[in-house]
């Protein structure tokens, strides 16, 4: 096998630890001996999307899909300061037991053994409470910094996990729409730095699928270069040569970026984190603290997809006191807490809100817990909010007022996002991000 430099398998392997980097080794030195050649190798083979992928450039594309543990991706400076996480509840969260209808017959008596009574609910309003597992939430609800919006849906009503999740990322009913809204916010919301959207996890989740830059990220110390044996300086020493004397190419400074990017990632990693929250353990919560941390390292974070799974729950709901929501709601409010915590001041230019698929039916089922239903909840967490209270239209419990035996979806998730990118993002042109949609406004952020 030869490589587009010339080298044989065999004869690159001499340039080691691995023919990735040998590669670019090997073609660091050739482009210092002739810039030219390699500003035309450019023209032909670099999109912005893709490191080191062009065919003309290193060869690199040929021997690995990537160079490093990440998806990388070129960026230019930042531009803004404030910050989107949206957070998925996979599996689809039952909204009438994290945001209770306080008192409500119809409530009581659908779930007679897994109903939260209004003795256990914790801060709410005049019509809702909250289940006590989210009592690390409960400050921040109480100073305004916290809110919900309950009875929301979107435009698809199968209540099919694949089918619900995808309509709900793509943002649109039409499958003719195939990027996802968050990548039309990304699109929306302009250039900024390679660490402008980040997906914690192995994979990047339908709501970031298109053209615009973004990485995956299991963690903060996995975003580096796959550089054995000491070699990992000289591999960047290589790449540094690679764009020396191209400035005047688009991509040169946006190249630049990314090399420093990596040099950042690896400072934030090593440093000593300083943090007065209480973080607790696990992998949600590892996640929001990578997310806290690239926040207040200032590195132009835009949009975090961050996912938790785990609320399909058909058995063991459980009450105020224990069984699997409990258990969930421990983890996703502790984890959610500490992040606020963590943040500080910075939670004043943060916005965070959680959606799921679907809600659950009213009834419980004869297992203690709820089959799929159609309205949910969304919760939301930072500044700039009319927090404290549940905002949307309350379609009620009762039987006329249902959807085929579930809450009905009386506000649509759309308004909600669609809300918080025009107050908080930016973003007014609600149109580019959810196609042939007209949002209603909720009132939930300030003017």
């Amino acid at each position: 096998m030869t490589v587009d430099n010339g080298l044989s398998r065999a004869e690159l392997a001499r340039f080691g630890p691995n023919l990735p980097e040998a590669a670019i080794r090997v073609q660091a030195e050739a482009v210092a001996a002739d810039l030219q050649a390699q500003r035309d190798q450019w023209r032909k083979g670099f999109t912005r999307r893709r490191m080191l992928a062009g065919a003309g450039a290193v060869g690199v594309a040929s021997l690995a899909n990537q160079i490093a543990t990440t998806r990388v991706a070129f960026g230019a400076p930042s531009t803004t300061t404030r910050t989107l996480v949206v957070v998925f509840l996979r599996g689809g969260m039952d909204g009438l037991s994290v945001i209770v209808p306080r008192g409500d017959r119809n409530y009581l008596n659908a779930r007679r053994n897994i109903a939260v009574q209004p003795g256990a609910l914790l801060a709410g309003d005049d019509r809702f409470g909250l289940h006590p597992g989210l009592a690390p939430l409960a400050p921040f609800w109480k100073s305004g910094k916290m809110a919900a919006v309950h009875a929301v849906a979107s435009p698809d009503a199968s209540r099919s996990h694949f089918q619900a999740q995808d309509c709900l990322e793509r943002g649109a009913a039409s499958t003719a729409v195939h990027t996802g809204f968050l990548d039309r916010v990304l699109e929306q919301l302009g250039p900024g730095t390679t660490f402008r959207a980040v997906a914690e996890g192995a994979a990047l989740p339908r709501s970031l699928v298109g053209g615009q830059s973004k990485l995956v990220l299991q963690g903060i110390r996995e975003f580096d270069l796959n550089a054995g044996g000491g070699m990992r300086d000289k591999t960047l020493t290589a790449l540094k040569a690679l764009y020396t004397g191209v400035g005047d190419h688009p991509l040169g400074s946006q190249a630049a970026e990314t090399l420093k990017s990596i040099s950042t990632a690896r400072k934030i990693a090593q440093s000593e984190y300083q943090t007065t929250a209480q973080w607790p353990g696990g992998g949600f919560a590892d996640q929001l603290k990578d997310v806290a941390r690239l926040i207040k390292a200032k590195v132009g974070l835009r949009v975090a997809a961050v996912d938790i799974g785990g609320w399909d729950m058909h058995t063991n709901i459980g009450g105020p006191d224990g069984g699997d929501m409990r258990n969930r709601l421990n983890e996703l409010a502790g984890a959610l807490g500490a992040f606020a915590t963590d943040l500080g001041p910075a939670l004043d230019n943060t916005s965070i809100v959680t959606m799921s698929e679907f809600g659950r039916r009213v009834e419980a089922n004869g297992n203690s817990g709820t089959d799929h239903g159609h309205g949910g909840v969304m919760l939301l967490l930072g500044g700039g909010m009319n927090g404290g209270k549940v905002h949307g239209r309350w379609p009620g419990l009762s039987a006329g007022s249902l959807d085929q035996g579930d809450l009905a979806g009386a506000n649509d998730y759309r308004d909600v996002v669609s809300e918080l990118l025009g107050a908080r993002m930016g973003v007014k042109d609600a149109k580019k991000i959810f196609p042939g949609y007209v949002p209603k406004k909720l009132g939930i952020f300030r003017t």
